[in-house]
This record gives structure tokens, C-alpha cells and sequence, in this order.
């Protein structure tokens, strides 16, 4: 898999077991509740992207989040499925830009924003997990994805501040092709 997109990685990392659970909750099928989810992952991405971008404190909190998710010691743990799921600034931006994504997801799919809601809560650790997983085989902001090539040397995102590096982080991430 050379280049997948991130609301592939999130549909994988969910699973058959949490896919039936969203599409359950939904009330529709296994490729109702996909559609919803690639909706809902391709806003939430788009979402923090804008905010990544922006000056003031809500994009140097996004910065800081991509750093964090970025840090080596993290990489391990997330990748296990903890550490950041118990809270860290990455999963705090995620739940800021859920109610914004709810109610345009809903919009757009005409599914309640209680119901988007509640699906964006299933998908948090999922995104967090995933990001983990994307910012590990980057290796390095550089540019190179040489996966393994983590922690010696440089620290991914040690500078929140935009330039380069993190720059380059976040577009990775966020998946560094089109939706």
C-alpha cells in the first residue's frame, strides 16, 4: 500500500466489530455506515487542516497536537492502543472540532447531528490511533517516510511553530494526497 488515504486507515482500523456497532447506531449497512465514516474522517481532516493553518491559539493548539502525536515516546504506546487515548491535547482538538463536523456532516447526509455525534465519538480513538500509526512511518518531517527511521536524530514536530517540518508532518498525517 503505497499511498492510502485516511479514511481508509480509519475503515481498517475500525474493524467488522465497530463498523456493524456505527452502522447499527446509524440504522442503515455496513456501506451506509462506510460513507458516513469517510464523510465524517475526510471533515474532521479538513477541519484541522484549516485550524493547523491558521495564526493565533486554536492553530498553535493544532500544531502542538501534531507535534505531540509526533513524539517518539507516544508512537509505541499509541500504536498499542493507549497513551493517547486517555486524553492528550490531540484528543482534546478532536473533540473541539466535533460539534462543528456533526452538524455539517448532517447536513450533508441529512443524519441528525446527535446521531453524527455520537459516531464522532466511536471515531476519536480510531483518528488518534491513526494519526499514531501515520506519524511512526513518516520517521522524520523531513519528507523521506523512511518508516523506522523514528527516533534518532530528529524530533518530529519539536518546533509547533509553522515552517517546514511540521508543515510537512501535518500533510502526512492528514494524508499527503487528495481525498
Amino acid at each position: 500500500m503505497s499511498e492510502s488515504s485516511i479514511q481508509d486507515d480509519v475503515l481498517g482500523e475500525l474493524g467488522p466489530d465497530r463498523l456493524t456497532e456505527i452502522a447499527s447506531l446509524l440504522g442503515t449497512d455496513e456501506n451506509g455506515a462506510k460513507e458516513t465514516v469517510a464523510t465524517t474522517v475526510g471533515a474532521m481532516t479538513g477541519g484541522l487542516q484549516q485550524q493547523a493553518a491558521a495564526d493565533g491559539d486554536d492553530g498553535n493548539e493544532v500544531r502542538q497536537a501534531f507535534a505531540e502525536v509526533a513524539e517518539p515516546p507516544l508512537q509505541g504506546v499509541a500504536t498499542l492502543g493507549g497513551g493517547l487515548l486517555g486524553g492528550g491535547l490531540m484528543a482534546g482538538v478532536l473533540a473541539k472540532v466535533s460539534k462543528p463536523v456533526a452538524a455539517a456532516v448532517s447536513k450533508k447526509t441529512g443524519i441528525p447531528a446527535p446521531t453524527v455525534a455520537r459516531v464522532i465519538e466511536l471515531l476519536i480513538p480510531v483518528l488518534l490511533a491513526v494519526f499514531a500509526k501515520r506519524a511512526a512511518d513518516t520517521g522524520n518531517p523531513g519528507g523521506t517516510g523512511a518508516p523506522g527511521s523514528t527516533a534518532s536524530g530528529t524530533t518530529p514536530g519539536a518546533a509547533p511553530a509553522s515552517g517546514g517540518g511540521l508543515g510537512d508532518l501535518l500533510g502526512q498525517i492528514l494524508g499527503g494526497g487528495k481525498k
